[in-house]
């Protein structure tokens, strides 16, 4: 039956619930809100658990770990020297917390991080976290200050004739409020004279109204961004938001506890923060290099980096004193090309040549600071540090394609290339985040795509078909999990891991195959490098154990980032939910008019495919709605009801309330704790 062909019907019987479930999830799969509580599942025990619900490491596990110690040279204690380098203050219980009295931070979680690293962290993983748990207010030099270890992200001060000039004010309202509390109390309260955010992750904006809590603060104080900052700082998620979301989760550990057999670190720094994100709108924006200004005193010298670490993304010069602001395209990592949680592969090379501009038009840099981690001190260490960064980054990107152009795979390349030593033995550049496999697979496919043109790849079956076959192949369940348990045994854990994957989707509910494929994951998130890889490792045990698990917390999103997203992205992530299958056949058209900004949009159905264009409004539409785009924003951040906005008068149904009925009844809602491990 036609989306035309239904019969007239009041509005308030039949739409809200549909309508609010729709506001509701499609908030969720923006990261406005998370929620949803899966299936219950029979809890199967690890072996060897010590409380923490994980398995011993076994000897293989230990003999791997203890291996590390060789390789790297522990003994080289200078990030510590540089981490502590100009401490001023910390918190003295560097617990956050809400409003509300909800855990956003606590330090005291990881105090567990003291001495040789435990059987069940990777020795180099240790050494990175104990380095991020150094926390507190740091003089960079006179007049440029840090707060650091409160949040995944640094908040930086710069001290202006009148006021402070703020570089990222960290993720939330909550850590950026105790990072400026910190230095209220050890510093000198001022105003604030200039908000600057280096680029579009949330972790380096969402902050902002601790600095700026109401409009009336910001007014006229300069709030400056790299071009194309808004789309991307509200966009990022929106339309893939409820896979990045569980991803998410696996990838920073949200799941899992803080001890040794559980998460211990980011690698970018202690961990991801759940809170109150906030944003307030830029007022000017960079889009070229060099970009000069002089703001409360201080000169800036802003470097455009489009395209890098982040899609919106610059460096900042302060030639007052000698210090270079490498945002994040520099850090004491191997950054991700490629992130665990979903994401547009990033350009290698650009990355680079970004990194080269900066040594050719900031040579005599003294200071690097960055927007994680620790500064480097000294022009020769400065520019030593810039240089192995922009090689480790075009020496992935070169010999992935040398490999490449030889015929290789993503999958062999990955095993077969290696950094030389001078890039390798180099702490800065080893995988706490990003790692040379995934970030070598990043950039095959950047140039390639997914296929590696292997025909047996091009259609490949499905995980549940494809387990099946390969478990009647391999002498049915009780022959692979024999046979895997050998393999299990004898430290074989990533061949396992392949084996055991295929019993599990074939059996889901095989305890034995779920039991040794969670202990397996237990021994190589131990032995892993990477702070991601390793709670993708600890989770997929967790979940394989116990079923998918809920976020233990709500994010939430207040107004203002709502409201910086265009209009038509809304419209764009409709799209996406849109069951090609139910819409076939069906033809609508609705206006929505929004009557405080002046904008109208058109959607109709064809063939389909939801469409969407800002254009008048049509007369032949079955239905137009009126409200305010800030009504839209309330409602999609829950902080107003749609049947209570309609009740009120703030939202208008003109024309056929069963055609927008219909419409909705098109829509999918995404379950936001999908399972990954099971089928």
């Amino acid at each position: 039956m036609s989306v035309r062909s239904i019969m007239r019907r009041p509005l308030f019987r039949c739409v809200p619930t549909r309508f609010l479930a729709f506001a509701a999830t499609f908030a969720a799969a923006s990261g406005f809100v998370a929620c949803g509580e899966p299936a219950p599942t029979a809890r199967l025990a690890p072996s060897g658990d010590d409380g923490s619900g994980h398995a011993a490491p076994s000897a293989a596990t230990i003999a791997a770990n203890t291996a590390v110690l060789s390789e790297l040279p522990f003994e080289d204690e200078t990030d510590f020297e540089l981490a502590r380098r100009g401490f001023i203050a910390a918190i003295e219980d560097p617990v956050i917390l809400t409003e509300s009295g909800v855990e956003v931070w606590n330090l005291d979680k990881f105090a567990f991080e003291t001495g040789d690293s435990p059987d069940s962290v990777n020795p180099s993983l240790w050494r990175q976290a104990k380095l991020n748990s150094i926390h507190g207010l740091f003089e960079v030099t006179d007049g440029i200050y840090q707060v650091r270890g409160y949040d995944l992200a640094n908040m930086t001060l710069i001290r202006g004739d009148t006021g402070w000039i703020i570089i990222d004010p960290m993720t939330t309202r909550e850590t950026g409020a105790a990072a400026l509390r910190l230095v209220a109390e050890h510093l000198d309260e001022r105003p604030i004279s200039a908000l600057i955010y280096t680029h579009s992750h949330i972790d380096h904006f969402g902050g902002a109204r601790a600095v700026f809590p109401d409009l009336a603060t910001a007014e006229g104080v300069p709030v400056i961004a790299p071009e194309g900052f808004v789309v991307e700082a509200v966009s990022e998620n929106v339309l893939a938001g409820t896979t990045m979301s569980r991803r998410a989760a696996y990838m920073f550990g949200f799941l899992l506890g803080r001890g040794p057999r559980e998460h211990v670190d980011s690698g970018l720094g202690k961990a991801s923060t759940p809170g109150t994100f906030g944003l307030v709108a830029p007022t000017q924006f960079i889009d070229a290099t060099p970009v000069e200004m002089t703001i409360d005193g201080v000169r800036l010298v802003f470097q455009n980096t489009p395209g890098a670490e982040a899609p919106a993304e610059m460096m900042i010069y302060l030639p007052d004193w000698k210090a270079l602001c490498g945002a994040e395209n520099i850090s004491h990592v191997q950054h991700n090309l490629y992130t665990l949680r979903g994401a547009k592969v990033r350009d290698a090379l650009r990355w680079s040549n970004y990194i080269q501009e900066a040594l050719r038009i900031f040579p005599d840099a003294e200071i690097l600071f960055s927007s994680h981690h620790w500064p480097t001190w000294g022009n020769p260490d400065v520019v030593a540090y810039l240089k192995k960064q922009r090689d480790l980054y075009k020496y992935i990107h070169d010999q992935t394609l040398r490999l490449a152009n030889h015929g290789k795979t993503p999958l062999e390349i990955a095993e077969e290339i290696r950094l030389p030593d001078s890039i390798a033995k180099s702490f800065g550049n080893r995988g706490y985040y990003g790692t040379l496999s995934h970030n070598s697979k990043a950039v095959y496919q950047h140039y390639f795509g997914w296929f590696d043109g292997n025909p047996a790849n091009l259609n490949p079956l499905p995980p549940e078909e494809a387990g099946r076959r390969y478990v009647e192949f391999m002498g049915g369940a009780d022959a692979v999990v024999e046979k895997a348990r050998a393999s299990y045994d004898a430290g074989d854990y990533r061949f396992v891991a392949m084996v055991l994957n295929h019993l599990v989707f074939a059996e889901p509910e095989n305890d034995r195959a779920r039991a040794l494929l969670a202990d397996t994951y237990d021994q190589l998130g131990y032995q892993a490098e990477s702070g991601p890889w390793r709670d993708f490792y600890l989770t997929g045990a967790l979940e394989l154990r116990e079923g998918a698990v809920a976020l233990p917390f709500r994010l939430t999103g207040t107004t203002d980032i709502v409201s910086a997203m265009p209009t038509g992205l809304f419209f764009d992530a409709l799209a996406v939910r849109m069951n090609g299958e139910k819409a076939d056949g069906e033809e609508v058209v609705l206006n929505f008019e929004f009557t405080d900004i002046g904008e109208t949009h058109v959607l109709w159905v064809e063939n389909a495919v939801l469409h969407h264009e800002e254009a008048p409004a049509r007369e032949d539409a079955d239905v137009t709605v009126k409200l305010a785009r800030s009504t839209w924003d309330a409602v999609l951040t829950q902080e107003k009801t749609l049947q209570g906005a309609i009740l009120a008068g703030e939202i208008d149904v003109d024309g056929s309330r069963l055609a927008l009925l219909g419409f909705f009844s098109l829509l999918d809602s995404f379950e936001p704790t999908f399972e990954i491990v099971r089928p």
